[in-house]
């Protein structure tokens, strides 16, 4: 269920309130380019300043318009186990096809904290669980031997590699089935080639289609084919990552006339220096 090209969905907003309207529409946008399923709440769509009652309504919306199409794997995670064992088991009841849950943040946790978390989640609720590892947000790298032994877990069916490192991705699937998802636009193509099956993309705001294109090439093992597309996305998938993640996606909708460029304080709006650049790569890419 969970591989292919999955959207690591914006949360866009009006006047600092979620704009439901164009969150739906870019769900439809998503669906009929052909994406293979959607992550709502997660580092991309600003889940770490969204209220509870917000980051209930953008996973309830999502998974309604979605209504079945496509999975839905909604961000439930948090630096309180109990919070997120309340956010999964929202995102159980709502509908979700699945749980995304990063490492805990800020607490750095041990590798022993890392398991007990995800073990109380996955004990505590009835979903499938994908782990999210991105130390650079959260300060703990889970490290392989610990996604090893939580994949042992019933409930643990995959997880968001996002270390930056393929040696991390080759020692987990030396020694597990679990499915991997790159973490990192630049690094999906290479991920792939050692066995990773996807991407949770935050390119795929932008270019849904052609993410998803670099990932049914690499999936079928046509990788010069794959090679020259992750050539053609790479530019966009830097500039990107300019300024903090989501600053410059929202941006480039912004120029597609799809949302407001508005991120919640405090991250401020793309600066002026990097909104020509952005342009030109986006205009690149659509010709």
């Amino acid at each position: 269920m969970f591989s292919g090209s999955f959207v690591a969905l914006v949360t866009p907003f009006h006047g600092g309130r979620v704009d439901v309207e164009k969150l739906e529409e870019l769900v439809e946008h998503q669906i009929e380019a052909g994406i293979h399923g959607l992550v709502p709440c997660g580092t991309t769509g600003e889940s770490a300043t969204l209220s509870h009652e917000e980051h209930e309504l953008v996973i309830s919306t999502v998974v309604r318009r979605a209504d079945g199409r496509i999975p839905v794997l909604a961000g439930t995670g948090s630096n309180s186990t109990s919070e997120a064992i309340r956010l999964t088991r929202f995102a159980q009841d709502a509908g979700a096809d699945g749980a995304l849950l990063i490492t805990p943040y800020y607490n750095k946790p041990t590798q022993q904290g890392l398991k007990a978390h995800f073990e109380a989640v996955a004990r505590e609720t009835d979903i499938p669980l994908v782990l999210y590892n991105i130390p650079s947000r959260t300060g703990v790298n889970m490290l392989p031997s610990t996604v090893i032994e939580l994949a042992r877990l019933p409930g643990v069916v995959g997880i968001k590699e996002a270390s930056g490192s393929v040696d991390q991705t080759v020692e987990i699937l030396r020694e597990s089935d679990i499915t991997v998802l790159s973490g990192d636009d630049s690094l999906t193509l290479p991920l792939m080639a050692v066995g990773a099956r996807g991407v949770i993309s935050v390119a795929a705001n932008v270019v849904p289609s052609l993410v998803v294109d670099l990932v049914d090439l690499a999936a079928a093992g046509d990788f010069a084919a794959a090679r020259e597309l992750h050539s053609r996305l790479f530019p966009l998938f830097k500039i990107l990552f300019v300024e903090t993640n989501p600053i410059p996606v929202k941006a480039a909708l912004a120029i597609q006339g799809r949302i407001s460029p508005e991120v919640r304080l405090p991250l401020t709006e793309l600066s002026e220096c990097h909104q020509k650049k952005l342009a030109d790569v986006i205009e690149s890419l659509e010709k």
